[in-house]
């Protein structure tokens, strides 16, 4: 029997294999190098973070998506601080193997260092998650780097950043080769984990991803990149319509649900539900 100064070697080894399982930064950069995919998708809720980790995902984003696909906003600017916390904690505390990342709302990322470092540090602390996303390159590599320093593991976001659509003229491709390749640069040198990039032509954000150490993750940016990211209620077709050129459905989930709520409203109606062995003697 180990002593209470003498670790218990079983335990020890325990420990090593849960944290081997659980996917961090030194996994994503171990897969650039040996030209393996990073698969990453998003979660809002319990149920899809369960979903999603037990299934295997490496990454799993608390995106500021959630302005849009939770709450059904244009765009993601309202999204604040609390309820990225909210939604983080919610999903961190589901996962056993996937790297939870969440993103710093608008307009973090542009009210000073310190204040990036301070807001960062909260949702760090409060959600329980393994690192933040931050859009932005060139612009916001002192951001970067403070928050590196700080201890902050950090994704950065480069080509189409959703937070700044209104300033970039609406959801375009993003074709400037000079400033996303200066952003990707800018991000990697202040200490950026990865680099997300968005909706920029396949063959750029192949070049950009050849040029760069850390790994990219693409959005509408084509297979050049070391990994891929999806809104998961797009991935699975939750909406009615089709969401854009760069979404593969997966499924139908609209339809299979659609149909399911109608056999029950039936059920309902007709007398069919609840039967007698659904109800209680």
């Amino acid at each position: 029997m180990a002593s209470k100064d003498q670790a218990d070697p079983q335990q020890v080894v325990k420990q090593e294999t849960a944290s081997q399982r659980r996917v961090t930064v030194r996994t994503l950069q171990q897969r650039k190098d040996a030209k393996e995919k990073i698969s990453m998708l998003t979660a809002y809720d319990c149920m899809t973070a369960i979903w999603l980790d037990r299934a295997g995902v490496d990454c799993i984003l608390v995106g500021d998506s959630l302005g849009m696909v939770f709450q059904g906003k244009p765009t993601t600017v309202s999204v604040t601080v609390n309820q990225m916390i909210y939604h983080g904690r919610i999903v961190a505390s589901a996962v056993q193997h996937s790297m939870v990342i969440v993103d710093l709302p608008f307009p973090i990322g542009q009210l000073g260092i310190r204040n990036t470092v301070r807001v960062a540090a909260k949702i760090l602390k409060r959600t329980g998650c393994s690192a933040v996303k931050m859009e932005g390159g060139a612009a916001q590599a002192d951001s970067i780097a403070a928050l590196v320093d700080a201890g902050i593991p950090t994704m950065a976001h480069i080509g189409l950043r959703p937070q700044s659509v209104h300033a970039m003229g609406g959801f375009r491709v993003q074709r400037d080769r000079e400033q996303l390749l200066q952003d990707a640069i800018a991000a990697q040198e202040a200490g950026a984990f990865a680099v997300l990039i968005e909706c920029v032509p396949a063959k750029l954000a192949s070049s950009i991803t050849r040029d760069l150490r850390v790994p990219t993750i693409g959005i509408g940016a084509g297979k050049g990149c070391d990994g891929q990211v999806l809104v998961t209620q797009d991935m699975l077709g939750f909406g009615e319509k089709s969401i854009g050129k760069f979404v593969r459905g997966y499924a139908n989930m609209y339809s299979i649900a659609n149909d399911a709520i109608k056999s029950y409203c039936s059920d309902v109606v007709s007398g069919k539900f609840p039967s007698d062995a659904e109800s209680f003697e």
